[in-house]
């Protein structure tokens, strides 16, 4: 066998990080393409890292984002603006410390959650407010009163009749 033949057979050593970087990358054409909604900005990460779900829906006048967080401390619980990103982390703990057990089966994950999302154009970011209850985080941003539609008057036009 040549030495080309064993370098085309050979295995790629970092084959998991490339099915999650393209799982992020599906996630994120998903994000814009159904929802309409700014896309996910995601720092490099480990491919175990945790990225809390959500959810948001558009009034006239403001965006509703929520995010689950089960497990998570609300004392831990952050929120950052910069601009038009908006960065939401916490820390979910272990509610117990296990020395020398074996898991046979795992899906709890624990550590620092976090996700940043950019928000649309002409949302007043000074009155963002946002609440936690049972574990889910809402969040209001109303849409800036100058982004709002609104009629201007036209000079020189006669003016309508009352009917």
């Amino acid at each position: 066998m040549s030495t080309e033949e064993r370098c085309a057979i050979a295995i790629r050593e970092n084959w998991f990080e490339d099915l999650i970087e393209l799982r992020r990358g599906f996630d994120q054409l998903f994000n814009r393409l159904l929802t309409g909604w700014p896309a996910v900005t995601e720092p490099e990460r480990s491919p175990f890292a945790l990225v809390p779900p959500a959810e948001v829906d558009k009034e006239a006048k403001k965006y509703h984002l929520r995010l689950a967080l089960p497990g998570v401390d609300p004392s831990t619980v952050e929120l950052k603006v910069l601009g038009n990103l908006l960065t939401i982390s916490a820390e979910r703990k272990a509610s117990r410390e296990a020395k020398d057990v074996d898991y046979p089966y795992r899906e709890l994950s624990y550590g620092t959650l976090s996700r940043t999302l950019t928000f649309p154009e002409g949302l007043d970011t000074e009155k963002i407010n946002a609440e936690y209850n049972n574990g889910l985080l809402d969040i209001t941003a109303p849409v800036a009163a100058a982004a709002l539609p609104r009629l201007v008057e036209i000079k020189g036009l006669p003016k309508a009749k009352a009917a």
